[in-house]
């Protein structure tokens, strides 16, 4: 393995194997093959922007080159390889059961499938390419639908997003190359193997999930759309069944009941399943609130962020570029960028009645022209106190924004001009650019719905990067709200076996409080259907 190597963003593709026999010192003859491991962009100079790379090579007489050149540079190739545990010795009465097909729940119904459970995993939303026409019927003016939109349905929240796929996660198992592989074998384009910021895109990602969950069907498990689960039944003290109601057009209201026996089940809700996080917590699984940030999403020129970030020389080039920004506020808050999307829009995300949400989405090309991120301002359980202190004090602290959201923009998305965000006035019309957005807008007064405590540390977060990105701060970036659902406001806290408090329950992903994005939930996903498997033995039969 050669890591730190350095060439120029417009080399060739004859430049890399020639740095790879300089560093090795070998002719190119001597070198059999070699693979991209990793790949970065370092654009710190503009002037000299770089491409880093770290590749493994085979090379004839290995060991001779390793003895001569083996350092900080050059070792020995070690993979770490992923494994699933060997399985446990208890007998299963019934399938496993995962509730949610996101991230967290394919991946965990994925591995359980391969290796003989025959999961049962509950979706309260549709299949992705139903979801898909429903969505964009909302987009256009239509009804929402409340089981079925941008954050519930086949393969969760991450479907309708960029499909971002770095994380911070460390990772010695091998989870995340698991990860990144499979979503290669369903459609995936092979270079985010090796990219330092991979993605994908919400058009691949439809095709993607709904291979997977074919994939699981063909192994033995079942996916079963429109169940929502609602109570947790429990025997001697462990889960006994899991019961709700589902999608039934002939029941009363469109809905009938229904109940399903397991000893094992992984809880993938999302994050934002607040009517489930209620009722099981009323079944006695326990939770506790959790910080997390909430702000507005915030719209740029994509050639603005390219220019910025890569000079005028390389910025067509190398478009679309990223960013990523911090800060910190007067009064001590932390304010961040958060999914940024190059080249995407900002989407209508709501999932209930008379609440308003907003996202970020690329599609695969990320080829909008413009650049959008949220930008967010931490909140604590503190700032949750005039909505209770028990452990659903954030979710109605998010709830209460999302109505006021809701009320400024009339059902629309919120928008309004940064610089009458700072004279807290309704803008009159966009400014030199025309933002991109999915689902309809209306011009309002975002200072009431982020509070003015929130406002003033936005702005000043907004003040900050615009002294490290010029124009960031531009009176014309185009501002909506609200970026409400960043992550979980609760954790369900879990064991070192990764059960909850109520044995049989596995609490996982994004929802549980245990991930920040799809690969961290993916490998999250994994991580608990391992646990399932340590402990109980396959169920082909029952």
């Amino acid at each position: 393995m050669i890591n730190g190597i350095s060439l120029p963003v417009r080399h060739g593709p004859e430049a890399l194997p020639k740095k790879i026999c300089t560093l090795l010192r070998i002719p190119e003859k001597a070198l059999l093959s070699y693979t991209i491991l990793k790949q970065s962009l370092d654009a710190r100079k503009k002037s000299a922007i770089l491409y880093h790379y770290t590749v493994k090579a085979a090379v004839k007489e290995e060991s001779k080159v390793l003895k001569r050149c083996r350092g900080s540079q050059v070792s020995r190739y070690e993979p770490v390889e992923y494994r699933a545990p060997e399985p446990g010795a208890l007998p299963l009465s019934h399938r496993p059961v995962i509730v949610g097909e996101g991230p967290a729940g394919l991946f965990a119904g994925l591995l359980l499938a391969k290796a003989g459970y025959r999961p049962v995993i509950l979706e309260r939303g549709e299949q992705a390419d139903r979801r898909k026409g429903r969505v964009q019927a909302f987009w256009d003016g239509g009804p929402l639908d409340p089981e079925s939109n941008v954050s519930f349905g086949e393969g969760g929240a991450g479907t309708f997003s960029d499909g971002k796929l770095n994380t911070l996660v460390k990772d010695s198992a091998g989870r995340n190359n698991e990860v990144l592989r499979t979503l290669v074998r369903f459609g995936a384009d092979p270079e985010i193997l090796w990219q330092q910021k991979p993605h994908v895109g919400t058009d691949r990602l439809i095709r993607i999930v709904t291979g997977m969950r074919q994939e699981i069907e063909r192994l033995g498990g079942e996916v079963r759309f429109g169940f929502r689960v609602e109570h947790l039944s429990l025997r001697e003290g462990a889960l006994a069944s899991v019961s709700g109601t589902k999608r039934d057009e002939a029941a009363p209201g469109g809905r009938s009941s229904f109940s399903l026996d397991c000893e094992a089940l992984i809880l993938a809700t999302g994050h934002s399943a607040r009517d489930t996080f209620s009722k099981l917590l009323e079944d006695g699984l326990r939770m506790e609130p959790k910080s997390f940030a909430v702000g507005l999403r915030v719209q740029h020129p994509q050639s603005l962020i390219d220019r910025d970030q890569f000079g005028e020389q390389e910025a067509e080039f190398l478009s679309p570029a990223a960013y990523k920004l911090t800060a910190k506020s007067s009064g001590g808050r932390g304010v961040y960028t958060f999914c940024m999307c190059p080249g995407g829009y900002v989407v209508n995300a709501s999932s209930e009645l008379g609440r308003t949400a907003v996202n970020g989405m690329s599609y695969h090309d990320r080829a909008s022209g413009t650049a959008n991120s949220a930008v967010i301002v931490a909140v604590t359980p503190e700032d949750f106190l005039p909505y209770g202190e028990g452990p659903l004090a954030g979710l109605k602290f998010q709830e209460a924004m999302e109505e006021r959201a809701f009320r400024a923009g009339g059902g629309a998305i919120p928008v309004q001009r940064y610089g009458d965000f700072r004279e807290s006035k309704v803008s009159e019309g966009f400014g030199r650019f025309s933002p991109c957005f999915r689902g309809g807008t209306r011009f309002a007064d975002l200072r009431p719905v982020l509070g003015e405590t929130l406002s003033r540390a936005f702005e000043e977060g907004m003040e900050q990067f615009g002294q490290k990105l010029p124009g960031f701060s531009d009176p014309d970036t185009v501002l909506a709200g609200v970026e409400s659902r960043t992550s979980s406001p609760v954790r369900i806290p879990r064991g070192e076996d990764l059960t909850g408090s109520v044995p049989g329950v596995y609490p996982c992903g994004e929802g549980a409080g245990y991930a920040g994005g799809i690969t961290s939930a993916a490998m999250d996903g994994l991580r608990c259907a391992e646990a399932v498997i340590r402990r109980f033995a396959p169920c082909p039969g029952v």
